[in-house]
């Protein structure tokens, strides 16, 4: 689990919202209805859930996998 955006930037504000990615094993739901498990809506918070597999091809990629690559806060497991 990690948190990106304004909080890992330090430029965070009123009206921010926490962004945190996570990363599972493996999950049986498809990338754009995996994150709807996960109810945090009454505490500003956007989930992206990515299988370990999902996330080192995300990686691989220029643009948004080199700058998620640099730009998360790991606060535990996957790194």
């Amino acid at each position: 689990m990690g948190y990106f955006g304004s909080y890992a930037c330090g430029d965070w504000g009123v009206g921010s919202d926490l962004d945190v990615v996570l990363i599972v094993t493996e999950t049986d739901l498809a990338f754009e209805t995996s994150s709807a498990q996960w109810d945090l809506t009454e505490i500003a918070v956007d989930v992206m859930v990515y299988t370990e597999a999902q996330w080192k091809g995300i990686l691989q990629q220029a643009g948004f996998g080199k700058r998620m690559a640099n730009k998360v806060e790991w606060v535990a497991g996957f790194h």
